[in-house]
């Protein structure tokens, strides 16, 4: 096993471990450890929530967790050498759940996927779905299943969710400016166009006194992926993987949370992936000056090959055109959004509930592509869903489809 640089106590919260990490993106943020061009490290990680998310039948966690927890990441880890305009390229060796543990946190032979409340950020179809729903899954080797979604089994892709490097203050001020104007063209919003800086909950490795308080009123939320990497929940980033990411400041600060068991392309509910805590090994080294001399100024990947090897595929098409039946000029977002429903739609019709359907969306490999983007006016999205996951025959035949009373995912009280 390679070195652990960042060891993570399951059975204390995140602000309890004995080295801090961070949920915030400040440049001031100090590593944690530092390691060599060519080494190879472990990583362990606390579930994205820390352990707000109960194995339960309510989803009453999930409609009451706090945003302003997340994302929690272990890290800053430099890297010997970097420097503002290199290349820091990371190799994913391994990556999993909690090694052989079981027990109240995801992550310990268990996960949930998530459905977020309208008013506590929503998701991809929060006008059809604007309550809070959830589904524990047991992992089962690389395998997952769910009393909240019964019929459906799969191997799951494990891949960080987010992995980043810190940001300069140049490029942290860029962004508090460019999301804080977004903010600004409705304010009041629901759910939020962006979620601006805030000290509240705000974990910052050992910063501490005057130089937390001014960090902690700059520092940038997790939530969105920018271009530093960050959360951009690519299923494919699995192990195998390498990534290339912009160096901005000395060290690279190096930094992974929000491990996955598996997910769907577009992590679509936005808790759509099955979360965990668990464990990543990585091996690292530099580029120097490769920003400018690959023109990258965001990451870029080769996945790896770790994915199933499913073969069949009931793919559902959506169009540009809004629900209501309003032509929009090549939509994508809306195209996708409508391949989505459409998938949802046709699953109820075997006894799952729209939300049941909304949630395997969301953890299942399925694969989103945006099959045609210049056929005016309409863009064509398409979701494939593998048809090997189910314990049934999902595809029209001759016959109706055969309706089975699948139950009910876990719901909020109210």
């Amino acid at each position: 096993m390679p070195e652990v640089k960042f060891r993570v106590d399951q059975s204390r919260l995140f602000a309890e471990q004995e080295v801090l990490g961070h949920n915030r993106w400040h440049p001031d943020v100090p590593p944690v450890a530092t390691v060599r061009p060519g080494e190879e490290f472990r990583l362990e990680c606390r579930e994205w929530f820390d352990g707000a998310i109960r194995n339960d039948d309510s989803a009453d966690d999930v409609r009451d967790c706090d945003f302003t927890q997340v994302h929690k990441l272990s890290g800053p880890i430099a890297v010997e050498g970097a420097e503002p305009g290199d290349l820091l390229m990371v190799d994913i060796v391994d990556l999993g759940p909690v090694p052989q543990e079981k027990g109240p946190v995801a992550g310990q032979g268990w996960g949930y996927t998530g459905i977020f409340a309208r008013e506590n950020g929503g998701g991809f179809l929060t006008d059809h779905f604007p309550g809070a729903y959830k589904a524990v899954w047991d992992f089962r080797g690389q395998t997952a299943t769910s009393r909240h979604i019964p019929g459906v089994s799969f191997v799951g892709i494990a891949h960080p969710g987010l992995m980043g490097t810190a940001p300069s203050a140049e490029l942290l001020a860029r962004w508090n400016k460019r999301e804080g104007d977004l903010i600004a063209t409705d304010p009041s919003r629901v759910p939020p166009l962006a979620l601006p800086p805030t000290a509240e909950n705000a974990v910052l490795g050992s910063l501490s006194g005057a130089e937390f308080e001014r960090a902690a009123q700059e520092a940038a939320r997790t939530a969105p992926p920018r271009e530093n990497g960050g959360n951009q929940d690519i299923k494919n980033l699995s192990r195998g993987s390498r990534v290339f990411y912009p160096v901005f400041v000395p060290g690279a600060k190096l930094s992974v949370g929000d491990l996955h068991f598996s997910q769907g392309d577009g992590e679509i509910t936005f808790c759509g992936a099955i979360e965990m805590g668990g464990y990543i090994d990585l091996h690292v080294d530099v580029i120097k000056g490769g920003m400018e001399a690959y023109g990258v100024e965001t990451p870029v990947f080769i996945p790896g090959r770790v994915e199933p090897r499913y073969s069949e595929y009931l793919a559902f098409a959506g169009l540009s055109v809004t629900e209501s039946g309003e032509q929009r000029y090549l939509d994508s977002h809306l195209a996708y959004q409508r391949a989505c429903l459409n998938a949802i739609n046709y699953l109820t019709k075997f006894g799952y509930t729209p939300e049941q359907a909304y949630l395997f969306l969301g953890a299942a490999p399925i694969e989103g592509r945006f099959s045609g983007v210049v056929d005016i006016p309409n863009s064509c999205a398409t979701v494939y869903i593998p048809t090997e996951v189910f314990d049934f025959d999902p595809r029209p035949s001759a016959g109706p489809p055969k309706r089975v009373d699948r139950g009910q995912c876990a719901v909020s009280s109210r």
